[in-house]
């Protein structure tokens, strides 16, 4: 069983890591909760987030999807909406998931869509 600890560890270790290497880039972040998927681009230098899109949203009340392609759905709004203010190039911050199931199926659709990371 993972405690809490190892999962500050390894958030830390992340995003560290991430800071070094990528200075000219804003960062993607991704929360993820049983039912729903988050993502944000985040601006460090200023603190602010440019463009957020989630399952939250109204379009994806309407009907029953899997969650491996309501994850699909929000990284295409995530990608035209990031495209529109022209963002192309990001870093992925995956934060505590592993990079497997919904937060992979997230990151290859940005990458489909047209974002660099």
């Amino acid at each position: 069983m993972i405690n809490k600890l190892s999962i500050k560890r390894r958030v830390f270790r992340i995003k560290n890591k991430l800071k070094k290497v990528n200075k000219d880039r804003y960062r993607l972040t991704v929360f993820r909760s049983a039912k729903n998927i988050f993502a944000q681009i985040i601006d460090d230098k200023n603190n602010k987030t440019l463009v957020s899109a989630s399952s939250v949203e109204k379009d994806f009340k309407k009907n029953e999807i899997k969650k491996s392609n309501i994850s699909n759905l929000v990284a295409e709004n995530l990608a035209k909406r990031a495209l529109d203010k022209k963002i192309s190039k990001i870093y992925f911050d995956r934060g505590k998931y592993k990079y497997h199931g919904r937060i992979k199926v997230l990151a290859e659709t940005l990458r489909k869509k047209g974002l660099l990371f």
